[in-house]
């Protein structure tokens, strides 16, 4: 592409932002947003610098899609705020925020009033209606239910090396920090599962299933293994 072809495709980028605008989308950087012509925006929803949005995605009313942030052929409801986030072939509800920093990737159904957090990763899996995964987690092939917690660390183990197996979680579970959920399992409404477990078959409904070794204090051992640092004499 030379000079004069990139030119007027830039021309006719930022066409395309003014008649968003002139639509009642809040454009704050209409020389920096890249947004793709089969792409539908509602009104009142705020595009930030640096996003790019692709295919044939359809934000709904009153968004607000942060600086950074990537959407592809995706489907995003009202009032949903993301930030620094990449989202790509699939639907996010209304109400809920995703991000910073969290990619849904390809078949994932995220519902509405959801908390998707800082570096948390979807794929494929099927989030339901004031489910929080706040930071730091994996839920890849999975179907969670309503009023779920997923704490900080949880990773959903989908992959054999040869298989993808899938999982379920049912309405009101409460899964604490650091969890391994180890595929095919169910847990089933209102279980609890104890930060630090790794779950390996189903769990009842309003069990608490912990998995963990119970904690040892070994007095002087530092010392005896020769690994103790000592302070450097004061000259």
């Amino acid at each position: 592409m030379n000079y004069e072809e990139y030119k007027t495709v830039e021309e006719e980028r930022i066409k395309r932002n003014i008649l968003l605008l002139e639509e009642g989308v809040i454009i704050t950087d209409i020389k920096n947003a890249y947004i793709d012509p089969l792409a539908k925006i509602g009104k009142g929803t705020v595009i930030e610098p640096n996003v790019l949005i692709q295919g044939n995605t359809v934000i709904g009313k009153n968004c607000i899609i942060g600086a950074g942030t990537k959407i592809k052929s995706s489907l995003i409801l009202d009032n949903t705020k993301m930030e620094c986030s990449v989202i790509v072939e699939s639907k996010i509800g209304h109400d809920t925020t995703i991000g910073p920093f969290a990619y849904i990737r390809p078949g994932s159904q995220i519902g509405n009033n959801c908390k998707i957090g800082d570096f948390v990763e979807v794929k494929n899996s099927k989030i339901g209606d004031g489910t929080k995964a706040s930071h730091l987690s994996y839920i890849g092939d999975s179907d969670l239910g309503e009023n779920i917690n997923v704490g900080c660390g949880v990773i959903f183990v989908n992959y054999n090396g040869k298989e993808k197996f899938r999982s379920t979680v049912e309405d009101n579970v409460f899964i604490g920090c650091n969890c391994n959920i180890i595929s095919p399992v169910t847990l089933k409404e209102q279980s609890y599962i104890a930060a630090g477990s790794t779950v390996t078959g189903d769990v009842p409904k309003g069990a608490l299933y912990v998995a963990r070794e119970k904690g040892r204090i070994i007095e002087g051992w530092v010392e005896r293994k020769g690994i103790l640092k000592k302070k450097r004499k004061e000259e």
